[in-house]
C-alpha cells in the first residue's frame, strides 16, 4: 500500500467537498421515529447517517419523484457507478469505483432482490416495479453479500404484501411510441395469516433510431413482467416468503455501426466493394444515428424465477434459509460488419441458463453489545452458450442455438462456438461487531468463496476442438477449473454525537475466473488471449465521514477510496470469426472519491446533488508493455449529478411538483492502448405536474436529454460503435387506491 497515494486520494476527496454536491444521502428508504434516513444496507434497521458505508439510496417516493423505471436511471444518479446497455436487452455492463464488467462477464456488483441473489447478468436490465426501496453500496461487500460483490452491492426490495387491500396504477405514453403500465394489487387472504402480492408491467416502444435501407426504427421495445408474492405467518415466530416472477422481452439487437466503414457514396448504403474497410478512423465521439444495416436485428430473452425464504425469529436472534432457482434465455442475432446492405456475414449468440442457490444465514439480535451472523452458501450452474456467424444471403437471421447450419443453403453457418458449463460454487461467512464504546464500534467479517469450473465442448464447434472431442463427448471434450479466495474485512465506525459519523475500512474482494468459448482465443490470435480468463481480486482501503447539520436540514457526505486490482477483466470482439474473448489486464491503481451535499432550505424544496472521480492507472499489463501507465477502459473518470425537486400547494387538495435535474458523465477511454475517448457531456431532464395533497394521484410530464445530446453508449476497440437514444418526453398518469 502506498500512504502517499492514499493520503492524495484523501485530500481530492476533502477537497471536493467545498466543491459539489451528492446523493450519498439523497433519498429516503424510510425514517426513523425522530424522522432520519433509515437503511437496511448493513442486514439491520440503522439510520443512514450512522451507517459506516458508501450508500446511497432511494425510497419509493423519490423513486416515483425522479421517475426511476430502469436500473440505469437510479445508477445515473449514483456516484461513481456508471452502466452500458449495448449489443442486446440482457446484456450490460457496471464499472462502480473502477471495477468494471464486460461481454459475458460477471457483474462486479451483487445484486439482491427481496434477499435473493441475481445469477446471471441477464437478470439485470429491464423495468423496474412496484419496488419499495434500492440502495446501492461502493467497496466489497462479500462478507454479507456473497458472490461477485468486488465493487459493492445493490439491494433492491420490492413492496409488500399488505393486510388491507390495496390497488396502485401507473400509465404513460411517450414519444416514439413509448406506452407503459404498471400495477399492483394486494390484500390479505387469510387475515394476518397469508397475504399476497400481484404485480405486473407492460411496455411498448416503438422506437426512434432509423434504418434508412430497410426504413424501420432499430431500438424497438417489447416488454412483460409478471411477479406474484405470498408471505405467511405460520407461527408467531415463523415466516415464510414465497415469490415467483416471469420475464419475456422482445427487442432489437446488434445495432452497430462500423465506423472505418467506406460507402461506395455519401448517400449509399452498401459498401464500396472496392475498399469497404477504407472509411473515417475510428473516434468515441463520432455519433451517426441513421442506419443502413440490411438486417434489423431480433432479440428474446426470457426470465423465470422462484424463491421460498424461511425465517425463524428467536429471543437470541434469527435464522434464515433462503432457496431460488431460476431460468434464462436469450437469443440475439443480426447484421455483421461493415453493418451496411451489402451482402457480408451474420452473428448470432445464443444462452440458456438453469441455476438454482440457497443460502442459510444465522444472526444475533441487532440490539446485542456483540453482534454476529454466520452462514453458508450454495450455487449450481447449468449454462450453454453459443456464438455464431453466417452467410448473408439477404433473408434474415436464422435461429442458430445448439445446432450449426454448416449445409443450410441460407444463412449457411460460418463459424460455431459452443459449449455447456455446469458450475458449482459454496462460500463460507460470518461477521462480527462490537461496540468497544457507546460511540466506537470495530467489525470484522470473513468469506470464503469457492467456484469449481467445468465446460464441456460441442465438438461441432468450428475451432477449439480438443484432439479426441468427437460426437458423443466424454472426457477429451471437457476441461475443469478452480478458483478460491478468502475475503476479510475490517470496519471502525465511530460517532462522536449524534451528528457526526466517521468511518474507515479495509477489505478484499473477488471475482471468480471463467473459461472463454473454445477455440475463441486461438481464432483471433489477440495477444494476452486463452481459453481461461484468470481470477480478479482487489484489495480497499476507505474512509469517510456523515454530517448532519442545520437541524437535519442539511447533510454532507464524503469518502475516499484506494484499490489495487489485480487482473480485472477486458473483454475484445473479433467479428470474423464471431469471437468474443475475456482477457486479464494483470494490474490496475485505482483511487478517488465520492463527495456531496443535500439541502432542505424550506419546506418542500430540496436542493441536492453528487460527484465521483476515479483516478485509474494501468501499472502492470504483460500482453502490451506500451499500455503500462494508461487509464484503464471502461472507467469515467468523474460522474455526477445536480438538481432541485419543489412541492408546493396551490390550493388544500392540489400540489404542484416541479424537478430538474443535470447528469454529468465524465471522460472514458474503452481500451488499454486509449485509442479513442469519449469526451465528458452532460444531460439535462425535467418533470413538473399536479398531483392530489393525499398523495392518492399524479399527472406529470417529463422530458430525458433536453438539449438532445448526441452521444454514443457503447464503442469498442476498431471503431464498434452504438449511439444512445434521442431526447424523450411525454406524460404520465399514477393512481393509488
Amino acid at each position: 500500500m502506498s500512504y502517499i497515494r492514499l493520503n492524495s486520494a484523501l485530500s481530492c476527496v476533502s477537497a471536493l467537498a467545498f466543491m459539489s454536491f451528492s446523493t450519498c444521502a439523497y433519498a429516503q428508504t424510510s425514517q426513523g421515529e425522530d424522522g432520519e434516513i433509515v437503511v437496511t444496507a448493513r442486514g439491520k434497521r440503522e439510520e443512514l447517517q450512522r451507517a459506516p458505508a458508501s450508500i446511497t439510496a432511494f425510497s419509493a417516493k423519490q423513486i416515483e419523484d425522479a421517475r426511476i423505471k430502469t436500473v440505469s436511471d437510479f445508477i445515473a444518479r449514483t456516484p461513481n457507478i456508471s452502466i452500458v446497455e449495448a449489443q442486446s436487452i440482457g446484456t450490460s455492463f457496471i464499472t462502480i469505483r473502477g471495477i468494471s464488467q464486460v461481454s459475458n462477464g460477471e457483474s462486479p456488483v451483487a445484486v439482491v432482490i427481496d434477499g435473493v441473489q441475481q445469477v446471471s447478468s441477464r437478470q439485470f436490465t429491464g423495468d423496474l416495479f412496484d419496488v419499495q426501496q434500492i440502495e446501492v453500496l461502493r467497496g466489497p461487500q462479500g462478507a454479507l453479500y456473497g458472490r461477485n460483490a468486488i465493487g459493492g452491492a445493490i439491494v433492491i426490495t420490492s413492496k409488500q404484501p399488505t393486510n388491507d387491500f390495496h390497488f396502485d396504477a401507473n400509465v404513460s405514453a411517450g414519444n416514439g411510441g413509448d406506452y407503459r403500465a404498471q400495477a399492483a394489487v394486494s390484500g390479505p387472504i387469510v387475515e394476518d395469516k397469508l397475504l399476497f402480492r400481484l404485480a405486473g408491467s407492460f411496455r411498448n416502444f416503438g422506437g426512434l433510431l432509423h434504418n434508412v435501407y430497410l426504413d424501420k426504427t432499430v431500438d424497438w421495445l417489447h416488454d412483460r413482467n409478471v411477479r406474484g408474492r405470498l408471505k405467511a405467518f405460520l407461527t408467531e415466530t415463523l415466516t415464510a416468503d414465497v415469490k415467483a416472477s416471469y420475464t419475456h422481452t422482445r427487442a432489437s439487437a446488434l445495432q452497430y455501426h462500423f465506423q472505418p466503414t467506406k460507402f461506395a457514396s455519401p448517400t449509399s448504403c452498401f459498401a464500396d466493394p472496392a475498399d469497404p474497410f477504407g472509411g473515417p478512423a475510428p473516434d468515441a465521439d463520432a455519433v451517426k444515428r441513421s442506419f443502413c444495416s440490411n438486417i434489423r436485428g431480433t432479440n428474446a430473452r426470457s426470465i423465470a424465477t422462484m424463491s421460498v425464504r424461511l425465517q425463524k425469529t428467536m429471543d437470541w436472534g434469527t435464522i434464515t434459509n433462503t432457496f431460488a432457482a431460476i431460468k434464462v434465455k436469450e437469443f440475439a442475432a443480426g447484421d455483421g460488419p461493415p453493418y451496411s446492405a451489402s451482402l457480408e456475414f451474420t452473428q448470432a449468440q445464443f444462452e440458456l441458463n438453469k441455476s438454482w442457490q440457497n443460502e442459510l444465514r444465522i444472526a444475533s439480535s441487532p440490539d446485542n453489545r456483540l453482534r454476529w451472523v454466520v452462514g453458508g452458501y450454495y450455487l449450481r450452474t447449468n449454462r450453454f452458450i453459443s456464438s455464431a456467424s453466417g452467410v448473408d444471403t439477404g433473408d434474415d437471421v436464422a435461429k442458430v442455438t445448439r445446432d450449426p447450419r454448416y449445409t443450410a443453403t441460407t444463412n449457411t453457418t460460418l463459424s460455431f462456438l459452443a459449449d455447456r458449463n455446469r458450475n458449482e460454487a459454496y462460500a463460507f461467512f460470518g461477521d462480527l461487531s462490537y461496540d468497544l464504546t457507546t460511540k466506537l464500534e470495530l467489525s470484522a467479517a470473513l468469506r470464503y468463496d469457492h467456484d469449481h469450473r467445468h465446460q464441456i465442448i460441442d465438438p461441432r464447434s468450428s475451432a477449439g476442438v480438443p484432439a479426441g472431442c468427437a460426437a458423443g463427448g466424454g472426457a477429451a471434450c471437457a476441461r475443469k477449473a478452480n478458483f478460491s479466495k478468502a475475503q476479510p474485512k475490517f470496519t471502525l465506525n465511530y460517532r462522536p454525537d449524534a451528528n457526526l459519523t466517521l468511518f474507515a475500512d479495509w477489505g478484499i474482494g473477488f471475482r471468480s475466473g471463467q473459461f472463454n468459448q473454445a477455440g475463441a482465443a486461438a481464432a483471433t490470435n489477440v495477444p494476452g488471449a486463452s481459453d481461461l480468463a484468470k481470477a480478479e481480486s482487489a484489495s480497499t482501503t476507505e474512509a469517510g465521514f456523515k454530517a448532519s447539520l442545520l437541524g437535519g436540514r442539511l447533510h454532507i457526505d464524503a469518502a475516499g477510496y484506494y484499490t489495487s486490482d489485480k487482473n480485472p477483466f477486458y473483454y475484445v470482439f473479433v467479428p470474423a470469426a464471431a469471437a468474443q474473448i475475456l482477457l486479464n489486464v494483470d494490474k490496475v491503481e485505482l483511487y478517488g472519491g465520492e463527495i456531496g451535499v443535500t439541502l432542505t432550505p424550506v419546506k418542500g424544496l430540496d436542493i441536492f446533488g453528487s460527484y465521483g472521480y476515479t483516478h485509474s492507472k494501468i501499472k502492470k499489463y504483460a500482453a502490451n508493455l506500451a499500455a503500462v501507465g494508461n487509464w484503464a477502459p471502461y472507467i469515467p473518470r468523474d460522474s455526477g449529478n445536480i438538481g432541485a425537486q419543489y412541492r408546493f400547494p396551490i390550493t388544500n387538495a392540489y400540489n404542484v411538483l416541479a424537478r430538474a435535474e443535470m447528469e454529468h458523465h465524465g471522460k472514458q477511454y474503452w481500451d488499454p492502448e486509449n485509442s479513442s475517448a469519449r469526451s465528458a457531456f452532460q444531460l439535462f431532464n425535467l418533470r413538473t405536474g399536479f398531483e392530489s395533497a393525499d398523495g392518492r394521484w399524479s399527472l406529470t410530464g417529463y422530458v430525458s436529454n433536453v438539449t438532445d445530446k448526441k452521444y454514443n453508449v457503447a464503442y469498442q476497440s476498431g471503431g464498434f460503435v452504438q449511439p444512445a437514444r434521442p431526447r424523450t418526453y411525454g406524460v404520465e398518469l399514477s393512481a393509488k387506491f
